[in-house]
């Protein structure tokens, strides 16, 4: 079985901030393309336009719908992909060292050629994070996008993931997570930022910051606790009388009727 490494000079991750993802799977398109033109093997798509499609994807985003105690239901949009855990037991488990974090910047990757698609890394991923690909027959996982963030031919601004690069939203955030300084780290505690499933104790780099309440955007229920149309307050008033066409009808056919 493969060990970890003792520490990591820096712990380069993600934050995700599940208040400001609209679901628009940007970071998804991102992330394929990039990852099939650029590092290892081109991550494959079987029978696109099958009756069966298999396709290799290192980011998803899934959409939940929350109904709190107090409150109106809510939906969350929820991306997923490698948290590059500390304590990470796909690599724990590699028989044969395919699977490793680095230990200048923490990233958990794969090296393809050692890899024999045994499949034991992804029953010991608790997050779902890694996937076959259908046709090279070796594990897949996001990569951080190891090839973008140091390549110095490439501007600095885009020197960070793909996803990060291309969410319209702004909210995906690329840094080390080791640095209490980084804008990322700043983030996490100005948010409350959590790990995902802490009781697996992975110690997941990434971050998810929490959905803001919604109650103060949304109008109070009655006293009579009847049906809340939430989108009252920002319609314009119905006339009362009927206007344009309908209101010169009605006039007429009032009259007549006189």
């Amino acid at each position: 079985m493969t060990s970890l490494p003792d520490r990591t000079e820096k712990k380069l991750g993600l934050v995700i901030d599940l208040d400001t993802c609209v679901g628009c799977h940007a970071c998804v398109v991102a992330c394929k393309g990039w990852n099939t033109q650029g590092y290892g093997a081109p991550l494959a798509d079987l029978d696109a336009y099958g009756a069966e499609p298999e396709g290799t994807f290192l980011n998803r985003v899934h959409a939940y719908e929350t109904v709190p105690d107090d409150g109106p239901a809510a939906v969350v949009h929820f991306p997923k992909s490698c948290l590059h855990c500390d304590d990470a037991p796909c690599v724990t488990v590699c028989p044969t060292g395919a699977s490793y974090k680095r230990g200048e910047d923490g990233i958990v990757l794969v090296n393809e050629t050692d890899c024999i698609g045994c499949g034991l890394c992804a029953w010991a991923c608790p997050y779902g994070a890694r996937e076959m690909d259908g046709k090279e027959k070796v594990m897949k996982k996001c990569t951080l996008c190891v090839d973008r963030i140091y390549n110095e031919h490439l501007p600095e601004e885009d020197r960070e993931p793909a996803c990060v690069r291309t969410c319209p939203a702004g909210a995906r955030h690329f840094g080390d997570l080791a640095d209490p300084d980084s804008d990322v780290s700043r983030l996490v505690a100005a948010r409350g930022g959590m790990d995902l499933m802490p009781e697996q104790g992975t110690k997941p780099v990434n971050q998810y910051l929490p959905p803001r309440p919604k109650a103060d955007r949304v109008p109070s229920p009655p006293p009579d606790d009847g049906p809340v149309d939430v989108l009252a307050p920002f319609l314009e008033p119905v006339a009362d009388a009927p206007q344009g066409f309908l209101g010169w009808l009605d006039r007429a056919l009032g009259a007549g009727g006189r």
